[in-house]
C-alpha cells in the first residue's frame, strides 16, 4: 500500500484577545488547514513555511515551539488506497491578507468555534479543539 506524509499548520493570528484561524476551501470542495509533502532535505517547520507561503502568500508566520500533532486516514487515489500521516504544528502569522494558490477557492479567518464548526473532516477539529487547548481558549 503506498504511503505518504505531510505536514499542515494551523494558523491563526491575533485580533484583539480573540485569535482567529485560517481555513482554506479546497477545490476538492473540503475545508481544511494549509498542508503539502515534505520536499529532501526539509524540515517539519521549513515545509510548514513553504506550504503556508506557496498556498497562501503568508510570509510573516512564525512557528509556536512545544505544538505538534498528528493525524491519519486512507484515501482512493485512481484504483489504490493510500495511508497518508499528517503532522500538524501551530503557526501564528503577523498578517491577514491571503492571496490563494490554484488548489483552493476560498479562505476563512475565524474564531475558534466558527472554525470548529467549519472544519470538513473530525480528524482536524481534533487537531484545531488541542490547538485550542494548547492556546487555552474555552470549548
Amino acid at each position: 500500500m503506498p504511503k505518504e506524509k505531510s505536514v499542515g499548520a494551523v494558523v491563526f493570528r491575533q485580533q484583539g484577545n480573540c485569535p482567529k484561524f485560517l481555513l482554506l476551501h479546497y477545490n476538492a470542495g473540503h475545508w481544511g488547514f494549509p498542508k503539502g509533502h515534505i520536499e529532501p532535505g526539509e524540515t517539519e517547520k521549513h515545509t510548514i513555511l513553504r506550504e503556508v507561503e506557496e498556498e497562501t502568500a503568508l510570509t510573516k508566520v512564525e512557528v509556536v515551539p512545544g505544538f505538534r500533532r498528528y493525524t491519519k486516514y486512507f484515501f482512493r487515489l485512481g484504483q489504490e488506497t493510500v495511508f497518508k500521516e499528517v503532522i500538524f504544528l501551530l503557526a501564528e502569522s503577523k498578517e491577514g491578507r491571503v492571496k490563494l494558490s490554484h488548489e483552493h477557492q476560498g479562505f476563512e479567518w475565524l474564531p475558534f468555534q466558527e472554525a470548529m464548526q467549519r472544519l470538513s473532516f473530525k480528524n482536524t477539529r481534533q487537531v484545531l479543539q488541542e490547538a485550542g487547548n494548547f492556546l487555552k481558549l474555552s470549548a
